[in-house]
């Protein structure tokens, strides 16, 4: 009777951690408030009421930025994902003025940051079939590796030696490029089908990894900056998901590229923090909770979990956690707090820490909604 008795408790005891064990690596049950359906469209309308982002609030801004590009961009995979017509309508008009009443503020593809911009019109083609959208993303995606004819020449010089190597003229080996470059050449292969477009990104990724990756698989802010910067880091985790997403099984550089990612990734389960997230420093656990770089070591992963990069069992319970934090962080109006304000690189440990925390910064919000995206795609 004894040993039935410890049988049934063993059994029932073996049966809770099983389910314990199934609860972690679930990545498409949720509680209410971490429903990526009900906050994807909660930060999504959020972004649709807000006025274009600036730097410098309340002056109202030059020319769109790439954090507004980033929740654009966001927000339309969330469209697409939960077949929001509606949505998709209202950031298409969104768009819309940019031909006309606020062309001024569409930007020069002279620059990383605002050849990213490119990635937006491309999306809405994808999704639209509107050939306007195609051929103003196109210009941007060109841009990246056409020289501006109205370069000085000795700066022409210095740009045609990145050209000759493969690379974009706007190649300057900081880690947010490998977002801002690779997001809109990867667009433009989705949209066109010509493989240049994913050979330059591809291309231009190792050679990156290659330059500035180090051996725990972290990035420096810059070499002049020796610091695990929180979203740095997530622009290089978020630009090779992306890029892994659209690059075809048989791609010579994908072996390298999913390497480096796995990489980053087994560096960033190591570091994360007990309550699911990641700090401003990622290796210093003095440094204050940093929610846009965790969203986009979030979508990494959760990136990773769905196509197959990462095995389920050790990596979704990292990105489940991950997640159900960072939802803690979003008041009911749609801003998650605790983001980093814009940085430059510093060679100064406590710059770092002195950083702004912002609620609603669109460096934040966008990745969240990558994240919805990743969580409903199937």
């Amino acid at each position: 009777m004894k040993n039935s008795f410890m049988t049934v408790l063993l059994g029932i005891g073996t049966l809770l951690s099983f389910c314990v064990q199934a609860q972690s690596i679930d990545l498409k049950n949720w509680p209410e408030k971490a429903d990526p359906m009900n906050v994807g469209r909660l930060v999504a309308q959020r972004f649709v009421e807000s006025p274009h982002n600036s730097f410098k609030p309340p002056a109202p801004p030059r020319t769109i930025t790439y954090p507004e590009v980033c929740t654009w961009y966001g927000a339309l995979k969330f469209a697409e994902v939960s077949r929001d017509k509606a949505l998709l309508n209202q950031l298409t008009q969104r768009f819309m003025p940019f031909f006309d009443a606020e062309k001024h503020l569409v930007p020069r593809p002279c620059h990383v940051d605002f050849a990213v911009f490119g990635t937006v019109p491309l999306e809405l083609y994808r999704q639209t079939k509107n050939k306007t959208f195609y051929d103003m993303g196109m210009r941007f995606a060109d841009a990246q590796w056409t020289i501006p004819i109205d370069s000085p020449q000795v700066v022409k010089d210095a740009y045609q030696k990145f050209l000759d190597k493969g690379l974009t003229w706007q190649t300057r080996y900081w880690i947010d490029d490998m977002y801002m470059i690779t997001m809109v050449q990867s667009k433009a292969f989705q949209v066109t089908g010509d493989h240049k477009y994913m050979d330059r990104a591809a291309h231009e990724m190792v050679v990156y990894l290659d330059t500035i990756q180090k051996e725990n698989g972290l990035f420096y802010h810059a070499p002049d900056a020796p610091f695990f910067w929180g979203r740095g880091n997530g622009w290089m985790a978020a630009g090779m998901s992306e890029l892994l997403a659209s690059l075809s099984p048989d791609h010579p550089n994908r072996p390298a590229i999913l390497a480096s990612y796995r990489k980053m990734m087994m560096s960033l389960k190591e570091f994360q923090r007990k309550d699911g997230l990641w700090g401003q420093l990622i290796d210093k656990p003095e440094s204050w909770v940093e929610t846009s770089g965790s969203a986009m070591f979030t979508y990494a992963l959760i990136m990773g979990v769905r196509n197959g990069w990462l095995d389920t069992k050790e990596y979704a319970p990292v990105a489940r956690k991950a997640w159900l934090a960072l939802v803690e962080y979003i008041n009911p109006q749609g801003d998650i707090s605790h983001v980093c304000e814009g940085t430059n690189r510093k060679n100064d440990y406590q710059y770092y820490l002195d950083r702004k925390q912002k609620t609603g910064d669109m460096h934040g919000q966008a990745p969240i909604l990558w994240c919805a995206y990743a969580l409903l795609k199937k």
